[in-house]
């Protein structure tokens, strides 16, 4: 990062085996919440992707927490929970309250006002405006299919060249909408997907919005980098000058640290947490789309070895269950036959305790 905001001087060393039995610990994965609250675990691990609603599902019962249900894995809840177009373009669990700075921050990529984007899904930015407008007067206080919500977006702008891309499965005008607040998921409806309005208010200015993302995200994801952070945000897509930008505006709650000789950042509020932490000999295993992974990346070197990587990060985009072996991924398993494919050694003992546990969890 460039020396105009950082104030950091005398950088703290840590090693790996310290930063992932951190990131274990931080994400409840060494000590599970007893009856955790969905929306406590969900906060801390900066939202729970859930393109796939019973891998989310996994990932909150896995840290200690009742299931989120059918409405918390679908639509807005009143145990806090919104389903939505988040990070990277895909589905999360947030927390009701925050939804709005992570949205906010996902929208800075504009993506839809690039020529290729309007060539390639037939729409303008202004075709999304007046689709947003539409959008938000018929899903107040309703939920509709997203066949419903298509014709009555195509009945109040008459933009019927929009037709086949608002029928689209891959909901590419729709997340967007998702990011400026417009929509979410719905309760499902007869194994349809509706969607609502989250209702959530005024979004927060970017600046104070990369704050609560960029806390959320070092206090289970870190010690990081801003590359790291932008690979998890959206895929690198960002503006570079807009995630120097972000990272300065958290400037008074960092510290440089230095991990086996690279250079990344950490809360001060967590450093002195960081430099007690013990390597952990843990075994756990972790379902599909695991925070875990998919916080640090599949091409974390020091979490999956690379030649390894396209076991964990699959075709169609599919990341596979995992095991953990000192916070380091060691192979994928089968959560329907407990059946292991293992790179590394693991403690045979720590491993069958961990597979009944997820017996019980079941």
């Amino acid at each position: 990062m460039s020396a105009e905001w950082r104030s950091v001087t005398g950088m703290r060393n840590l090693t790996w085996p310290q930063v992932l039995a951190w990131r274990m610990r931080r994400q409840f994965l060494l000590e599970p919440e007893e009856h955790g609250d969905p929306v406590v675990i969900t906060r801390r691990l900066a939202g729970v992707q859930a393109q796939v609603a019973s891998a989310a599902a996994q990932a909150l019962v896995v840290r200690g927490a009742a299931p989120p249900g059918e409405a918390g894995r679908n639509g807005p809840t009143e145990s806090g929970l919104v389903r939505t177009w988040a990070m990277r373009g895909t589905l999360h669990l947030l927390p009701r309250d925050d939804a709005p700075a992570y949205l906010a921050l996902c929208a800075t990529v504009r993506n839809w006002e690039k020529p290729s984007w309007t060539k390639a899904f037939g729409a303008t930015p202004a075709d999304l405006e007046a689709i947003a407008e539409a959008a938000r007067e018929v899903l107040d206080g309703a939920a509709l299919t997203r066949e419903e919500l298509a014709e009555a977006v195509l009945e109040r702008t008459g933009s019927e060249h929009l037709r086949q891309a608002l029928g689209s499965g891959w909901g590419t005008l729709l997340k967007p909408l998702a990011w400026w607040g417009v929509l979410c998921h719905g309760p499902s409806r007869g194994g349809k997907v509706t969607f609502t309005s989250p209702g959530l208010g005024e979004f927060p200015a970017v600046e104070e919005a990369a704050r609560v993302v960029l806390r959320a995200y070092l206090g289970a994801h870190g010690p990081a980098t801003p590359l790291m952070f932008d690979n998890w945000l959206m895929r690198r897509t960002s503006r570079k000058s807009d995630v120097r930008r972000w990272f300065a505006a958290l400037d008074d709650e960092l510290s440089a640290v230095d991990v086996e000789g690279e250079e990344m950042y950490a809360l001060t509020s967590e450093l002195d947490g960081l430099l007690e932490t013990a390597p952990t000999s843990a075994v756990r295993l972790l379902g599909p789309f695991d925070q875990y992974v998919l916080g640090a990346g599949t091409d974390a070197a020091r979490l999956i070895p690379p030649g390894r990587r396209p076991e964990v990060s699959r075709a169609a985009g599919w990341i596979a269950p995992v095991v953990l072996h000192q916070g380091r991924v060691a192979g994928t398993w089968d959560p329907q036959t407990g059946e292991t494919s293992l790179w590394e050694e693991v403690p045979a003992l720590l491993l069958r305790d961990e597979l009944e546990r997820w017996k019980r969890l079941a």
